[in-house]
Formats: structure tokens, sequence, C-alpha cells
């Protein structure tokens, strides 16, 4: 598929949009879920972090497949999400949910390393980084979908009741797919150009490239940028605004989607301003802005807490343009190889996160916050030297 293509493109953030509603969904249901299930807050972190961890898992084989099978990949994640779905909308025992999260995290790393696959593969110009953030961009807006149908579910619904409703628009998401295969057929359904092949297995040499320091360095922005939105996100938001401040579901999916709507508004600009200026810059006060965001929500009291949802979401604008740093530094037959890596890094930082800050419990969670903070700045002043 052509990434340039109108109907192709459209398609596909209209299939990613479908996906993520779901997964805004589950961040403000997450108090209830404790209330209702009985969990204490390691089995609430690693109810969260399971999302992380099926996506770390499934990475290279999930870009193996997307290589080879674009269409079988994009196909198989809807499938695989109302699965999880129902899964979780039976408040079934502990282990059930994980197996719900588990499966949910399968689908969402099916659709976006589909997704991406198809972005990365086409050729590069001067809007690369603009595309990268349009397929964001349509992902944000289902994961602020998802946050305000449930605000604006009634509070009297039990939690199941309302996730089950969130995954409505996985029915969008399978339409989305079987339409795409039939107006773009040829890229989905082909096997892939001998380069893409060599990107997807790398030989040993490829490998064993030494990988230039930038490169590491967006590893670790990756890494940072994961850790802070799974540990933010899906746990310190949630339950800070619940037991510290009293706040009711709608009142949190109110926090949420305070960062998710700046992230909507910033993310195409700081695309646009990426391919003009540098994405080197751009990531610098991306980094910085992350720090004193993730400052003001592990910390602040509640008004700051609003201020730090506010720089959280602006902070998180930069969150593809690692990927198109790396690209800028890697050769094609060494591509698949690397984001493979970044991919299964950047996982397993979001699986980590709210395991985490579950395990460490709420007094000492505020200080792994901070942590993840000074790291932010710590490679916004690396960037910054060049």
């Amino acid at each position: 598929m052509s990434t340039s293509s109108a109907s192709g493109t459209a398609l596909l953030c209209l299939v990613v949009f479908a996906s993520t509603v779901c997964v805004g969904a589950f961040g403000p249901l997450l108090p209830e879920i404790a209330r209702a299930q009985g969990l204490p807050d390691w089995q609430l972190g690693v109810l969260a972090g399971s999302f992380g961890f099926a996506r770390m898992a499934a990475d290279l084989p999930a870009g193996a497949l997307a290589t080879r099978r674009l269409a079988t990949s994009l196909t198989l994640a809807p499938i695989a999400l109302l699965a999880g779905m129902l899964l979780l909308a039976t408040a079934g025992p502990f282990p059930v949910l994980v197996l719900g999260r588990l499966l949910t995290g399968l689908a969402h790393t099916l659709v976006m390393v589909g997704s991406l696959t198809a972005v990365l593969q086409d050729r590069q110009g001067p809007r690369a980084s603009m595309r990268l953030n349009t397929l964001e961009f349509a992902g944000m807006l289902g994961v602020l979908g998802g946050l305000a149908l449930v605000g604006l579910l009634p509070e009297r619904w039990p939690w199941n009741l309302t996730l089950l409703a969130a995954a409505g628009p996985v029915v969008v998401s399978l339409a989305g797919t079987l339409v795409l295969t039939r107006v773009v057929p040829g890229r989905l359904a082909s096997a892939p150009s001998t380069a893409s092949a060599a990107a997807a297995t790398p030989t040993p040499s490829a490998r064993a490239a030494p990988v230039p320091p930038i490169v590491r360095l967006m590893f670790a922005l990756g890494v940072v940028m994961a850790l802070a939105w799974s540990a933010v996100s899906q746990f310190v938001i949630p339950l800070r605004g619940t037991r510290e401040f009293g706040l009711d579901r709608a009142g949190i999916s109110g926090l949420l989607s305070l960062a998710q709507l700046v992230d909507l508004i910033v993310l195409l600009p700081v695309g646009w301003l990426a391919d003009r200026i540098g994405r080197l810059p751009v990531l610098t006060a991306v980094a910085v802005t992350l720090g004193f965001g993730l400052l003001a929500v592990g910390l602040g009291a509640l008004p700051l807490l609003v201020i730090g949802c506010a720089l959280f979401g602006l902070g998180m604008a930069g969150w593809m343009l690692p990927l198109g740093v790396i690209r800028e530094h890697t050769d094609v037959t060494r591509l698949g190889w690397r984001t493979g890596v970044y991919r299964v890094g950047v996982d397993g930082a979001i699986f980590l996160g709210p395991l985490i800050c579950g395990v460490l419990g709420p007094a000492r969670t505020p200080i792994f916050i901070a942590l993840v903070g000074v790291a932010a700045f710590a490679i916004a002043v690396r960037l910054g030297r060049g």
C-alpha cells in the first residue's frame, strides 16, 4: 500500500482510531475494577501492565507477520481485540482479566506494527514526520474518544458494562480492514520487496553492526516516554485522583482527556515543525516539557496535577519522532531489526510502568515518577549538546 494514497491512508487511520477507543476507556475504570474485584495494588499493576507485556512479547513476531502478510496482521487485530474485551467484560477472576488484557495488548501490537510497517516502508520524503504523526493522531483521537465515552456513560453502569460499550468501535475497525484490503490490495496482499525482506530478516552482520550514539539515545528516550505514558495514564492519575482528591469516574476521565486533548492539538504542528527545523531540536523541547509534566503529576497538589496533565500531553506529542531519527541513521537492511528492538524496549517499559508503581505502592510511586522526569531532563541536556 502506498501511504501517499488518500483512500489507503484514510482507511488506515480509521482502523487505528477504532482500535484504540477501548485503550482509552480502561484507565478511568481502574479504581472501580480495584473495588469491585477486591484487587490489591500489585495485582492492579499486573493487570494494567499486562497490556504492555503482550505488546513486548509480540513485537518481533508481529513485525515479521506484517512484513510478509500485512493484510493478515491487520485483520487479526480486531478479532483479538474483541476476544480480549469480551473476557474483560465477564468480570471474571483475576487470571481471566489478565488474559483479556494480554489479548488487547496483542491486538494493539498487530494494528500498530502493521500500520507503522505501511508508513515506514513507504519512501522517505519531506513530510515523513508528518505522516508518522498523522497515524499517531488517529490513535490519540481514539484514546480520547474512549475517555470521553467513559465520562458520558451513566455512572451507575458497572465497570464491565462500560468497558463492553467501549468495545463497539472494534466492528468499525474490522470493517475498515476488510475495505482496506480491497481498496489497495496490491501492497497489502503481496510479498515484501527484496529490501523489505532483508529488513525483516537481518543477517548476523546486520544485527552485530555498531549502533550510532544518536540511535541509542532514541532508544533511551522511547523507553522514558513509554514509562511515563503507562505509569501516569494507566496508574498514577486514576489512583491519585480517586484516593487523594476524591475524583469520580468523570473527573478521572477529564484529567486524562486533558492530556490527550493537548496531545491532539499539538501533534500535527509538532510533526510539521520537526520536518522544517529538524527532529532533534523538537525532541529536546519535548523531553524538557515531559520532565516538568511528570514532576507536577507525581508530586503536585490538584492544581499542579491539572497543569501537569497538560504538560504531559504536550510532551507526548513527540512519541513518534524517535522512530524517524532511527530511520535517518539506519540502513534499510537493518531497519526492521532496529525498529523491532526499539519497540520491544518501548513496550517493555509500557509493561513495567504500572507494574513498578503497583509494587512500590502509593508512598514510593511519586519518587519513581520524579526519577523518570529527571531521566527526561538528562536526555534533553544530551540532545541539546548535539
